[in-house]
């Protein structure tokens, strides 16, 4: 039968990458909103490992688009076994003395209150599947900050806690966990970082590269996987950030 894998912001990057890496025999849910081409091109990927592919576009940064997405989901499965919340961005880079209103709703509509209430939208689908399980994406920006890009931090902050509380609120039946990044070579930094800061993570990481989206669904994987892990955040970082 497989399983119904729930992967938003999936046209690009880490999220492209998860939905690839899980496709095999498994119903794969390629949310995306901007990029309707890159995640075609995702599907027929899904498509060649084995999985089935199944495209649905919605604005997360709006309760009608979280609604959107998690009624599809429903009348189209009837239930949900992972949900990836992978969808996010920086919006800008901003330093702290010039913080806008305008910018802190936005950043922390686009990778907070998305993940949170579609999350809250998919609890009564993730009942009805199997071994279920949530997967969040933060950054390591929680872990050493982010200059120019605090509203970032602080917002995959606030769902490093939510992951927390949400494990401990929906254990045993639902297992939650999440990823925390490190810099990966995906089209994130290729539009918020220049090449030479990005030259200086190379040389500041222990294991002498950036990380490829790959190392990241990896990691997203093994969440899914481990039937004894809920409330962990795992920090894959190559060596960026060491506890």
């Amino acid at each position: 039968m497989g399983r119904t894998i729930l992967i938003t912001g999936a046209s690009t990057g880490i999220g492209a990458a998860t939905a690839v890496r899980l496709a095999a025999e498994n119903d794969i849910v390629i949310h995306y909103y901007h990029s309707e081409e890159a995640a075609r091109q995702v599907a027929d990927q899904v498509q060649q490992q084995g999985g089935r592919p199944f495209l649905l576009r919605a604005d997360l940064a709006t309760q009608a688009g979280c609604q959107a997405l998690a009624d599809a989901v429903g009348q189209h499965y009837g239930k949900l076994d992972v949900l990836v919340n992978n969808a996010g961005g920086l919006i800008e880079r901003c330093p702290a003395r010039q913080i806008r209103w305008d910018l802190l709703e936005q950043v922390f509509a686009l990778n907070t209150f998305s993940a949170m209430y579609l999350t809250a939208l998919c609890i009564p689908l993730l009942e009805k599947g199997e071994d279920p399980s949530i997967v969040f994406i933060t950054s390591i920006a929680i872990r050493h900050g982010a200059p120019s890009a605090t509203i970032y931090g602080a917002a995959k902050g606030a769902l490093d806690v939510f992951t927390r509380g949400l494990a401990k609120e929906l254990a045993p039946g639902i297992r939650v966990n999440a990823v925390a990044p490190g810099v990966i070579d995906t089209p994130f930094h290729q539009k918020y970082t220049t090449p030479e800061r990005l030259a200086q993570f190379r040389a500041q990481t222990p294991l002498g590269r950036l990380g490829r989206a790959d190392d990241i669904a990896q990691a997203i994987q093994f969440c899914i996987e481990n039937q004894f892990l809920t409330g962990e955040t795992i920090d894959v970082n190559g060596g960026l950030f060491m506890r």
